[in-house]
């Protein structure tokens, strides 16, 4: 790969998303443009925002990885993420937008009436953020040194001051538009590179392709437990994912909320196609680049790999600055999410203080990233939603659905998913990843369902606790809306 061409491609999706967000600044100037774009963004708009930053690292570059390194037993996760948006369009999406919050706390507090709650949602919304923002921040230390030779820090570094300038500019409505045009860029940058390999090794004749039995790392394949516990972790972790949800609140009404999800539903199904395809076509045709720390980088090296030349450079650098879209867009959704937080619960609610609060979530991340070391993308965001799905989601499902609820159950629910996961995720990473047991390396199936059923026992062992307000509350979140007139 040439790295002039790589950079070169790098600074235009840098500079592209800064004047798109730039652009959002002359729009932005209330409270409500910066946390929730005020509740304005349509359904198509509002869904091509919830591809760009959804499709984060993982996505673009993890799952292809995982293809290659365990061939069918990865395409879980494509399947994992786009069926937890039907999750979402089931139970979550018109309720929470009904519900009339800026964010996750918001909501738990006004659904509790509890202080306490709210705390403690705002801990576990933060560390959610921070959590998925490090593998990014990775990601983009991967791509800046396999593709242009520099530090790795480069790249993360990067990464941070971007997202900081658009963010910091108009918020929410900003990165609107910049995830929006990132979505469709992170398509074409996956699609005309493998469709170009295809029609490559159709018209010149296969390379050697490596025996059907080949298996690059020889690991055994996952067993029923492992999987399983997966496809928890993934169906139920989009459930409670900071900077997806807060899209809920940017639409109009609850039934444009259904609508962006079905649209996203489309959006991801089209998506995942391609990262499956590249999964494939170099565990049949590059099976070495399934070498150590290679696995992640393998959808930035393939088009060289097959190609070469020229329109193997051209082709490289389009995937590279679709790979840059994908670690901005995932992380200016989370800074935003998380800025929304911080500023309400820590600094005061105001513009001001959300610009200080969106550097902090993402300043702190950059220190976690310069003391990690990156594994396998897919993997390390899969253990995300796994802690996702044992802490925020329980005490929406349960907030939205069930009227027992109590701020004691949440509270006792939520610390027991995140203790119970948190220690399975430390104990597998001291314990290494060739070392450690299935049941801690994938922990959902027994951590969400301890979560849901503590908060389920103590909220029925605290039932005068329910809030008065409960009545009240659950009506809004379940009556339906009157669409606006100018929908579209």
């Amino acid at each position: 790969m040439n790295p002039g061409v790589a950079l070169a491609a790098l600074v235009g999706v840098s500079v592209a998303t800064a004047v798109i967000g730039f652009y959002g600044l002359r729009i932005s100037r209330t409270t409500g443009d910066f946390y929730v774009a005020s509740r304005t963004v349509r359904p198509w708009w509002n869904a091509s925002a919830i591809g760009g930053e959804y499709l984060s690292a993982a996505s673009f570059l993890g799952v292809a990885g995982l293809i290659l390194l365990s061939g069918t037993d990865a395409l879980w996760f494509p399947v994992g993420y786009t069926a937890g948006y039907l999750m979402l369009l089931l139970f979550v999406a018109a309720p929470l937008r009904r519900s009339g919050a800026y964010t996750i706390p918001d909501f738990t507090e006004a659904r509790l009436d509890s202080l306490p709650v709210r705390k403690v949602t705002s801990l576990v919304v933060v560390l959610v953020g921070w959590l998925y923002i490090v593998p990014q921040l990775h990601g983009a230390a991967l791509t800046i040194r396999i593709t242009t030779g520099l530090p790795s820090w480069v790249g993360s570094v990067a990464v941070v001051i971007v997202v900081c300038l658009t963010v910091v500019a108009g918020g929410m409505r900003s990165i609107t538009f910049v995830q929006a045009f990132q979505y469709w860029l992170k398509l074409t940058a996956l699609a005309v590179p493998i469709l170009f390999i295809i029609f490559v090794l159709a018209g010149s004749g296969t390379p050697a392709l490596a025996p059907p039995s080949v298996n690059p790392t020889g690991a055994p394949p996952a067993g029923l437990y492992q999987n399983v516990s997966l496809l928890v972790a993934l169906l139920f972790g989009t459930l409670g994912l900071p900077h997806v949800l807060v899209r809920f609140y940017t639409n109009p009404d609850g039934q444009s909320a259904r609508r962006t999800t079905l649209i996203v539903l489309g959006l991801l199904s089209v998506f995942y196609l391609f990262p499956t395809a590249y999964g494939l076509v170099g565990r049949m045709f590059a099976p070495g680049l399934a070498t150590a720390g290679q696995a992640d980088a393998m959808v930035l090296l393939l088009p060289g790999e097959l190609v070469g030349g020229t329109a193997g450079d051209l082709l490289s650098a389009l995937v590279v600055a679709g790979a840059f879209a994908a670690f901005l867009s995932t992380t200016s959704g989370l800074v935003v999410s998380l800025a929304g937080v911080i500023s309400q619960d820590v600094l005061g609610a105001g513009v001001g203080s959300f610009r200080l609060a969106a550097v902090i979530s993402a300043v702190v991340p950059l220190g976690f990233a310069f003391m990690t070391d990156s594994f396998a993308l897919a993997g390390s965001v899969g253990l995300v939603f796994a802690f996702t799905a044992s802490t925020v989601c329980p005490v929406l499902l349960l907030g939205i659905w069930w009227r027992g609820l109590t701020d004691a159950g949440a509270i006792a629910g939520m610390l027991t998913g995140g203790v119970l996961c948190g220690g399975a995720m430390i104990a597998g990473a001291l314990a290494g990843a060739a070392s450690t047991p299935g049941w801690l390396a994938q922990p959902a199936a027994w951590t969400v369902p301890a979560a849901f059923a503590v908060m389920v026992i103590v909220s029925r062992a605290t039932s005068q606790r329910i809030p008065k307000t409960m009545s009240k509350v659950m009506t809004r979140l379940h009556t339906p809306e009157r669409p606006l007139a100018t929908e579209r």
